[in-house]
Parts: structure tokens; C-alpha cells; sequence
């Protein structure tokens, strides 16, 4: 193993941090967002609850086209401008809501196309990052670089609810819209400002787009280091979806909370998800990548299993539920911020885009399933037996990672040795 080495600092980089800020306040925005969508639904269309079901579903639909987007970018040569265009392109989708709401014609296929767009931008802009990201920031600064967007993400969960909350009941849910909306435009320009000198790829544009979205995920399944994350994270997004559908449903039915106490209980735990992302890369340097990913593939799924320990005073149960959330915001940053360094450090450049996508199509296409399967489970075998189940299949996801080369890695100057197409020690 290598000894690690402190990276360099990106409080200097002034294209680091211009990026950083576009990325926090859109963060923010989507807070805003992810409130009003639902409430816009129920409050100004009446929808039904299977109505709001689909309009969740809705967003994370377009994902199961990562694979196909992600072989469409990585043969675009300014990822940066397409992140650009993204933004831009969600920016306008958002502002026809308060349009339409200005007007009185808000519709619930209005409603739907809004979600299925902004996700489909999404899809672009997550795909397109990757090879951004490498151009911004040098290779021994990424766990710190994926700890700062982390942090950021985290702090927006603690604060963004409460603000967007406030910013609802105040403009009303179609106008705070324009928050969310402004906030892309503020990415936009930030990013758009950052002076970047995109590498070079030799693209070969006579493949076509089907046999490049295959050699994507085929190349992701064969690669000796991704094939084994992409096992952990699906198993652990699975079980982690099996337990989250069904959580609130225990809290307030089995543990009899009301919604403001489960609220609170949430916001509380969320602090957890900060803490996991400060903590992410001074843990992996003292005790090594590897072990700190295998840690947090079993804090976070097992977190589940504590809700069922609740008992007593009303108090004492919103405790619990609040460490449990706690612990599992711990144990996701433990495993994110480290493993998406890894993955970004073990990836070639022209297969950037079509590994995010791959691994997005499989990796967030099972949470529906996931979530479909708890809901079986949970009328079957009951709420708490489930979610001990969740627990204990996402913790075994390790089970994927312990024979792996990645127990090993200390460091990412440990896999300056692999060859980037397979994964396997090259002779030194």
C-alpha cells in the first residue's frame, strides 16, 4: 500500500470554487423544488395519492435512459457546455409553472412533463460531470473535492427543507418555483465563466449509439474494480429502498409519531449526512479507502434495524428514529464521497459518461423495485420484520467488497498500478 499524502488545498482554486457555489445553490433550489412538485399536485390539482406516487416516479424515470445519454456524451467534445445547457434547459422548464400558474392553467400534464424533463436534465448533467470533474480537479484531491459537494448536499437537506417550507407558504408553491429555476441560472453562469481547456478524445464517430451503450455497460461489468461497486451500491440501494418506502409508515402507525415529530426526528438526523461527509477523508486517511467503504456499505443499510429498538415515551421514540436517520447519514457519506473517488480515479476518459450512465441505469433503476418489494413485504411479514430484513441484505452488500482488490486500497496512489480498461495489476 501507498502512504497517503495530503491533497492539495481547492480553497486556492478559484475554477474549483466558482463551480462549488453553482453546485450549493442549486442544491438549495432542488430543496425548494422537491416540495412544491407534490404540493403544486395536491394542494392546486387535487391529486390522489397514487397520483403523487407517479409524479415521484416520474422524475426518477428518465434514469433508466443513463445508459443511452451517457454514450451520447461521451462522444461530445465540451462536456462543460452541456452542463451549461442543462441547467439552462431545467431553468426554463421550472419557470413555465409560475407561468402557467399566473395564468390558471396549470395541468397535471403539465405537472408530469415537469418532472420527467428536469429529471431527463438531470440524467445530461450527471453524465456530463464526470470528465468536468476531472479537468477541475487533480486526481489526489478528489475524496476531498467529493467530501465538499457532500458537505454541501448534506447542509442543503438540514436547511433546504425549512427554507423551502417557508418560501412555499409565503409565495405559494408555483412561484417559489422560480427560486429552483434561478438557482440553475446562477449554475449556469458560474460554470459557464470557468476557463477550462477540455482534454482531447479520439472519438470514432461511426460506431453507432446502441453499440456504444453496450460497450459502456459491458465494459463497466468486466472492469475488475467497477464491477464490484456496481454490485454493493445496487444491493445496498435495493434493501435501502425495501426499509426507506415503509419507514415513515412504522414511524407514525407502529411508533405513533405525528407527521411534525417525524419531520423534526428527519431534520435532526440529517446532520449525520453532514458529519459523514467532514469526516469521509480523514477517515479514509487514517484507515484507508477500502476499509472506509466497506464501513459505510454496512452503517448505512443497517441503520434501518434501529427504528424497531424505539419504545417508550413519545420522546424517547422520536430519539431513536432521529439516530437511526443519523447514523444512516453517516454511513452514506462514509460510502459515497469514497467510492465515487475511486470510481472516478479508476475510470479511462473516454468512458466516462457511459459508466455514469451505466451504472445510474442499473444503480438507481432498482430503487423502484426496491421500494415495491418493501411494500409486499411489509403487508405480508409486517413493518418491523422488513425492515430488519432491509438491514441485514444492504449490510451483507460488503459481502461483495471484502474479496476484492478494493479491501486493499489505502490510498488512490494505490491504483496507479491497474490498467484503466480492466482493472488488473499491471507489471511494474
Amino acid at each position: 500500500m501507498t502512504a497517503a499524502t495530503s491533497p492539495p488545498s481547492l480553497w486556492r482554486d478559484s475554477r474549483f470554487r466558482s463551480y462549488w457555489a453553482g453546485q450549493t445553490i442549486s442544491q438549495f433550489g432542488d430543496r425548494v423544488t422537491e416540495l412544491a412538485l407534490p404540493l403544486i399536485a395536491v394542494v392546486i390539482l387535487k391529486a390522489s395519492p397514487a397520483q403523487v406516487g407517479l409524479l415521484t416516479a416520474a422524475v426518477w424515470l428518465p434514469y433508466l435512459a443513463s445508459l443511452l445519454v451517457g454514450s451520447w456524451v461521451d462522444h461530445q467534445r465540451q462536456k462543460r457546455r452541456l452542463l451549461v445547457i442543462a441547467d439552462l434547459a431545467r431553468a426554463a422548464v421550472l419557470l413555465s409553472l409560475p407561468i402557467a400558474y399566473a395564468l390558471g392553467v396549470v395541468t397535471s400534464f403539465q405537472l408530469f412533463a415537469v418532472a420527467l424533463l428536469t429529471g431527463l436534465g438531470e440524467v445530461f448533467f450527471n453524465t456530463s460531470y464526470p470528465t468536468v470533474f476531472v479537468n477541475l480537479v487533480p486526481r489526489e484531491a478528489y475524496i476531498d473535492a467529493n467530501s465538499k459537494f457532500s458537505t454541501t448536499r448534506s447542509v442543503s437537506f438540514i436547511a433546504g427543507p425549512a427554507v423551502g417550507g417557508l418560501l412555499i407558504q409565503i409565495l405559494t408553491a408555483p412561484v417559489a418555483v422560480i427560486v429552483d429555476a434561478v438557482s440553475f441560472l446562477a449554475s449556469a453562469f458560474l460554470v459557464g465563466r470557468i476557463p477550462m481547456t477540455e482534454r482531447e478524445l479520439d472519438v470514432d464517430e461511426s460506431v453507432p449509439l446502441w453499440r456504444r451503450a453496450i460497450e459502456g455497460m459491458r465494459f463497466l461489468v468486466h472492469h475488475r474494480y467497477l464491477r464490484v461497486t456496481l454490485a454493493c451500491a445496487t444491493t445496498v440501494n435495493f434493501f435501502s429502498f425495501v426499509g426507506s418506502a415503509l419507514l415513515v409508515l412504522f414511524a407514525s402507525r407502529t411508533l405513533g409519531l405525528s407527521a411534525g415529530l417525524i419531520g423534526s426526528a428527519f431534520g435532526i438526523g440529517a446532520t449525520g449526512g453532514l458529519v459523514g461527509a467532514l469526516a469521509a477523508p480523514r477517515l479514509a486517511r487514517r484507515f484507508g479507502m477500502g476499509t472506509i467503504i466497506i464501513a459505510g456499505a454496512i452503517i448505512f443499510p443497517a441503520a434501518l434495524a434501529v427504528p424497531v429498538l424505539a419504545a417508550g415515551t413519545t420522546l424517547a421514540k422520536m430519539i431513536v428514529l432521529a439516530l437511526a436517520e443519523f447514523l444512516s447519514g453517516v454511513g452514506v457519506m462514509l460510502f459515497d464521497v469514497n467510492l465515487n473517488s475511486l470510481q472516478t480515479s479508476v475510470t479511462p476518459d473516454g468512458m466516462r459518461s457511459r459508466v455514469a450512465g451505466a451504472f445510474s441505469t442499473i444503480n438507481y433503476g432498482v430503487r423502484p423495485f426496491g421500494a415495491v418489494v418493501g411494500g409486499l413485504l411489509g403487508s405480508t411479514i409486517g413493518l418491523r420484520p422488513t425492515l430488519i430484513v432491509a438491514a441485514i441484505g444492504g449490510a451483507l452488500s460488503c459481502l461483495w467488497l471484502l474479496p476484492s482488490p478494493i479491501r486493499q486500497v489505502s490510498a488512490l496512489a494505490d491504483l496507479d498500478a491497474i490498467d484503466p480498461y480492466t482493472g488488473l495489476q499491471t507489471a511494474s
